[in-house]
């Protein structure tokens, strides 16, 4: 199948060179024109996607190399960019930087490569001037076949900007454009924003930001420059991925609250396509499960934030627990998994699974992993294999062994309590990395809603 996405990636030089903000910025004023806006983020984030839907307002979902095949990624990116006007694809890292340190591997310049997709690459400005050229040349010879079209100034002046963008026009004409700049903005500052966005001043707040950044945007970004770059992207050709749809239909209840928030959306609109309704609810509020429902998904999230208020929830704890003891069929993810254990630090959680969850101080066990299972168990047999992620702070006294996760460095652990009716460890899923996984979840909420008919 061929498909017209208009797009464009934003790239940046590091990690700390200001991309997202100004990716922020863009999507901001993009959405303020009345335009659809498309929000993609290369990596497996989850929390910028959430950002970009719960504050923007922008579509948005994850490409991951590592995650995904080539032909999953791009069906992902038609499947989610089809009804928009643009779509913004936010890197990760450093443009080149891949899974390790000498590769591109999973990185910004593969996702742009596989998706033939235009590049803008953000440079940071901050104490620089000629040496600003002297990257851009870099980035662009490093790898003679980037698509890199155009580049932002970040944390740069007017008066600075207006030299160096005549300056980009003489040395690099024929490759890349100068496409504005983005000023200094202490009171905009976005990097020690509380991602949870949990209460209505803090999202409110970030609101205004956003808003002063568009504004901002709009005066010295070039937009119809992006928009162009974007219009002029060629088609995205890739095969569509078959789920099994229409399925008898099944209610699963998805935890959404503070406490609870960290999923991958393409995960979800699987089981949707597969015939799920998705029942929202929340762990800290509702007093119990919703009713009739024949599975449960705990997603990753701050629940150590909201320790004492989950654990007072005591109607809740025990509905869940009654219902896991019955054999409803649940996923339990990160956050989800230490809801489940005995207690969060010293604080009392449902008691399904045994141990204690801790402060560790640090990351732990941070980055991507493949999780192959060592037994048969609801979402797969054993020996098969998805691609998984880790990103939390806590640890738990008992991780369970019904996987092996394995890092691309050959480090291994056991990991993961897995019965005919559960998963529940650290390591988060995405579906579109092996769709079976999806398609065995829903079998066995099949099974559990028919042997209650």
């Amino acid at each position: 199948m061929d498909n017209i996405i208009p797009r464009v990636v934003l790239a940046g030089t590091n990690s700390d060179c200001g991309k997202t903000t100004i990716s922020c910025a863009i999507q901001q004023a993009l959405v303020n024109r009345k335009l659809k806006v498309g929000a993609f983020k290369c990596g497996p984030d989850y929390i910028d996607p959430m950002f970009h839907r719960q504050i923007i307002g922008a579509k948005s979902a994850n490409l991951d190399l590592f995650f995904f095949q080539e032909n999953v990624l791009k069906y992902l990116l038609a499947k989610n960019g089809t009804d928009r006007d643009i779509s913004i694809i936010e890197g990760v890292m450093g443009f080149y930087d891949g899974m390790g340190l000498t590769t591109t591997n999973a990185s910004t310049y593969e996702v742009s490569q596989v998706t033939q997709s235009p590049v803008v690459l953000v440079v940071g400005a901050k104490g620089a001037s000629l040496s600003i050229l002297a990257t851009i040349q870099g980035f662009l010879g490093f790898c003679p076949d980037n698509q890199i079209k155009g580049v932002i100034l970040n944390q740069c002046s007017s008066k600075i900007y207006s030299v160096l963008a005549q300056e980009i026009q003489k040395r690099f004409s024929n490759k890349v454009r100068p496409l504005g700049f983005m000023p200094v903005l202490p009171e905009c500052s976005l990097e020690s924003r509380h991602l949870g966005l949990v209460a209505a001043a803090e999202v409110q707040g970030l609101r205004e930001k956003l808003q002063i950044l568009a504004a901002q945007a709009e005066q010295s970004i070039d937009l119809d420059g992006i928009l162009e770059i974007a219009m002029n992207a060629p088609k995205i050709s890739y095969q569509a991925i078959q789920l099994p749809r229409r399925q008898e239909p099944v209610r699963i209840a998805v935890a959404r609250d503070q406490a609870f928030c960290f999923y991958y959306e393409d995960s979800l609109d699987a089981l949707k396509e597969m015939g799920a309704e998705l029942i929202s609810f929340s762990p800290l509020s509702d007093r119990e499960l919703p009713p009739n429902i024949q599975g449960l998904y705990l997603g990753g999230g701050y629940p150590e934030l909201y320790a004492r208020q989950l654990s007072e929830n005591t109607t809740m704890r025990v509905s869940i627990k009654a219902a896991l003891e019955r054999g409803l069929p649940c996923i339990a993810e990160s956050g989800g998994f230490m809801y489940l254990t005995d207690s969060i630090g010293e604080i009392p959680m449902i008691g399904y699974l045994p141990g204690k969850s801790f402060d560790t101080g640090k990351l732990t066990r941070f980055g991507y992993i493949r999780l192959r299972a060592n037994e048969d168990n609801m979402l797969c047999k054993a020996g098969e294999e998805i691609a998984a992620h880790e990103f939390h702070r806590w640890d738990s006294e008992y991780l369970g062994n019904s996987f092996t996760a394995v890092k691309a460095s050959g480090k291994s652990w056991g990991c993961v309590h897995a019965t005919d009716r559960l998963y529940a460890g650290y390591p988060h899923l995405h579906f579109y990395s092996n769709p079976d996984f999806a398609v065995n979840f829903y079998k066995t909420c099949l099974k559990e809603k028919q042997h209650y008919d």
